[in-house]
């Protein structure tokens, strides 16, 4: 049910903001699940949440498909685990034996698979802020995608965001309107253990940069 419309905006105190920090750190790329369910209810919830996010003429692009079949989960991972094995032969050396030790999927495990679409022509929004950047309707999903990965968080669920497949297969797979647009394919589920180092970083594949490095003055 939609919480009631509020009339003054809500304050946040110093623990909030403290409590915001750490929620960031510990949002984690999870590869290793529990595979104990998510109850019904905090799906749905999870999934209102991710409906807050910001999009571009309030468009609300975002589209999601929760992979529910056995038989779509097994076709995915071996999906996923061929690409995986195409893009590890892009590496030499000592780089793919690394590559190789790497975890990069939990489709078998996650107890939760949500493909994540966006809608190129949606009827909400009537096109405004997009006639020159059509691609904000992609940047709006990966909004609801984060707005879906902190409240995931916040509630000790973890999520995984797999890239190493081919975004036409998939979307051919779940048989979604051609309107759509892949963005993400995510398993969901409480993990196995918690870090707040993410595990690349452990794993010595690369680790976090500091964010100086990123700013441009002009």
């Amino acid at each position: 049910m939609d919480r009631p419309t509020r009339s003054a905006p809500a304050t946040f105190g110093s623990l909030f903001v403290r409590q915001l920090e750490e929620l960031l750190i510990w949002r984690r790329d999870v590869r290793r699940f529990r595979s104990d369910p998510i109850p019904p209810g905090e799906m749905d919830e999870l999934l209102r949440l991710a409906c807050l996010a910001p999009s571009v003429g309030n468009a609300q692009p975002w589209r999601f498909v929760r992979v529910r079949s056995g038989e779509l989960r097994t076709r995915l991972a071996r999906h996923v685990d061929l690409q995986n094995q195409l893009a590890a032969a892009a590496y030499e050396g000592e780089a793919q034996a690394r590559y190789r030790q790497l975890k990069l999927h939990g489709l078998r495990e996650a107890p939760e698979i949500l493909a994540v679409f966006a809608d190129e022509a949606p009827a909400a929004g009537h096109g405004l802020g997009r006639r020159t950047m059509p691609e904000t309707l992609r940047y709006s999903t990966a909004l609801a995608i984060h707005t879906f990965w902190l409240a995931a968080r916040a509630r000790g669920i973890g999520v995984g965001w797999v890239s190493i497949l081919d975004p036409a297969g998939v979307a051919d797979l779940l048989e979604v309107p051609k309107a759509w647009a892949f963005v993400a394919l995510l398993c969901v589920g409480r993990p196995e253990e918690e870090h707040s180092v993410p595990e690349l970083e452990r794993a010595g594949w690369q680790a976090r940069l500091d964010w100086r490095e990123f700013v441009t003055e002009r």
